[in-house]
């Protein structure tokens, strides 16, 4: 058997980019660690601040929860909030809300419930229905994306929240950097950057402290500390541009390990440059509806019009 590189103890992983060998405790502390110096490293959080966590009830989101409490409970002025958006996708997102309340109800954090059907007047099911929308061939996560990133804004706002935390791990991340890159789209590029200045008053800060942790890890903590999620896939995520790239991306770190660290360190190395080319004055309202956007209109507004197309 072999032993575990930082103590004694009987490994029960392996982390190819790094060469080590841990059991079970250097694991998941390791984990709990990164996470730490990566909200330290880009100034995530304030020792007061109320932050709102994406909860899904998927892997991301449980395990963000848990160890955000974990350190939360170092710092008296600070609180959580979970909220949870019900897109309304049928015989998928119910099982996951379920999972989210008791994961929120364990750890004592107050949950709040917004549905895509209260606040925009649909669902996804409803929209991937609409005969224009059918007529387009649009994704359900190009319409998806938008509208819950909304939502979670909008509650995290009347909620008070100074910090919205999301889920996105180390995955997400190279993923989200190659698909803007080969899409030419800088200004989606530099939004990636952890920056936490506020733009806008109608927008809260978002921070994604599993920046740093790959997908695998992130269950094997899941997995270790006993924590329940939700693990079945969107009916709705398949035959995306992502998807291509997350398996291009996975065959290349199986045979140069640490390659997604990489396409994250390329990023933050051109973070400079990026927010010298994108700044301040790129952020502004929507003039529909008033909400923050990189344009005139938002992309929101710009998708709602299309359903209302004949």
């Amino acid at each position: 058997m072999q032993k575990c590189s930082k103590c004694s103890k009987n490994a029960v992983t392996f982390r190819p980019y790094s060469g080590e060998y841990l059991c079970k405790s250097c694991f998941t502390k390791s984990i709990e660690v990164r996470v730490k110096r990566a909200i330290a490293a880009h100034k995530m959080l304030r020792e007061e601040d109320k932050t709102a966590v994406g909860l899904s009830g998927g892997k991301d989101s449980v395990v963000l929860l848990h160890i955000l409490k974990r350190i939360e409970e170092n710092f008296p002025n600070s609180s959580l909030v979970a909220i949870t958006i019900d897109e309304g996708i049928s015989g998928y997102r119910e099982q996951s809300i379920e999972i989210a309340k008791k994961n929120a109800s364990a750890l004592n954090i107050p949950q709040e419930i917004s549905t895509f059907k209260d606040i925009f007047g649909c669902t996804i099911d409803e929209i991937m229905q609409n005969e224009h929308v059918k007529e387009l061939g649009a994704s359900a996560c190009a319409f998806c994306g938008s509208l819950r990133r909304r939502a979670l804004n909008q509650k995290a706002r009347e909620l008070g929240a100074s910090k919205l935390a999301v889920g996105h791990n180390l995955d997400d991340e190279a993923q989200s950097i190659l698909l803007n890159v080969f899409r030419s789209d800088i200004h989606r590029l530099a939004r990636l950057l952890q920056d936490t200045s506020a733009k806008n008053e109608n927008f809260v800060p978002r921070i994604k402290p599993l920046r740093t942790i790959p997908e695998r890890e992130t269950i094997l903590y899941a997995y270790y500390k006993g924590i329940e999620f939700h693990s079945q896939q969107c009916p709705y995520s398949f035959n995306v541009l992502r998807g291509e790239i997350e398996s291009t991306l996975n065959r290349l770190d199986d045979k140069r390990p640490g390659i997604k660290y990489g396409v994250l360190k390329f990023l933050d190395d051109l973070a400079p440059a990026l927010r010298n080319y994108c700044t301040d004055s790129d952020f502004t309202e929507c003039e529909q509806c008033g909400e923050p956007s990189s344009g005139r209109q938002c992309n929101v507004c710009k998708l709602l019009s299309e359903l209302s197309q004949k």
